[in-house]
């Protein structure tokens, strides 16, 4: 019997006022809505695509932009429908299959999933960025982080311990100037560019898909490694969930690119997120 949308949901769909192509589609269907991410954007999952509701900005549309040129290259959402208004912007797309890697099945067995991430890692490396119609590189990021700091945007109780406070910066604005004073060598690849467990999806035993690619296009390879490094740490310690898991090296992700660790990327990258 096939399900029904349930009054509750139709309540949500009349408060979110959306375009009538947008209703046309979605007509009907139950969804979920999803509070796995910080953006604090409205997310609905459908069956078989999710419809992501975000505040206009024109860098949304490059995301569309490099979401349609990804089409054939990545396992990432296709577009269905994009629209705008003064005020929003609507995008349905379609619906990743998998199990985000942040499930407990892989935080049990991290040494599998630490295989699945490197791999995921050098998917997204192995892409020819030719012809990509996005760039991210420190110019831009430092250029977001910067009008996030001058708004007030940054939030700095979600931050990590050392970062503001005693031994560290005194406020966001001393740390953006570090940080643009800091620039290390940049090692271009195509970047997620928020490479966490809950945006690498698995299935079969290997990536399945990537979602939310609101900050991905041509960026140093070191700010994905950097994320994944965190994610995966702080899953697997309690920082994210709350459970602690045992057997793990977070480390063991450099044997698994083998590659040798760049600390100070890492950490520059991780400071660099913490305005975001």
């Amino acid at each position: 019997m096939e399900e029904k949308m349930t009054p509750e949901q139709k309540k949500i769909l009349e408060d979110l006022r959306l375009p009538k192509s947008i209703l046309e589609r979605i007509e009907g269907k139950p969804f979920e809505m999803d509070d796995t991410g910080k953006s604090g954007a409205p997310v609905l999952i459908f069956d078989d695509s999710v419809l992501k509701i975000v505040l206009f900005r024109e860098e949304n549309e490059e995301v569309v932009n490099l979401m349609r040129w990804l089409k054939g290259k990545l396992p990432t959402p296709e577009v269905i429908l994009y629209e705008k208004d003064a005020e929003r912007q609507y995008l349905l797309m379609s619906k990743v299959t998998g199990t985000m890697s942040c499930d407990s099945y892989y935080l049990e067995h991290p040494d599998e999933l630490l295989r699945i991430l490197a791999e995921g890692l050098k998917m997204l490396w192995e892409i020819d960025t030719s012809d990509c119609p996005r760039i991210r590189d420190l110019d831009a990021e430092l250029k977001d982080a910067r009008y996030n700091v001058e708004h007030g945007l940054v939030d700095m109780e979600n931050a990590e311990p050392t970062t503001f406070g005693e031994g560290g910066f005194k406020d966001p604005a001393e740390l953006l100037d570090w940080l643009e004073n800091h620039r290390p060598s940049y090692e271009p690849v195509f970047s997620h560019g928020d490479f966490c467990l809950p945006n690498v999806l698995i299935k079969d035993g290997k990536v399945s898909g990537y979602i939310d690619m609101a900050t991905a296009g041509i960026g140093d390879k070191w700010r994905d490694i950097a994320l994944c490094y965190r994610s995966f740490k702080h899953n697997m310690d309690g920082t994210y969930g709350g459970k602690v898991y045992s057997g793990y090296d977070p480390d063991q992700l450099f044997e698994a690119l083998g590659i040798e660790p760049d600390r100070e990327k890492i950490r520059y990258y991780l400071l660099l997120d913490e305005l975001f």
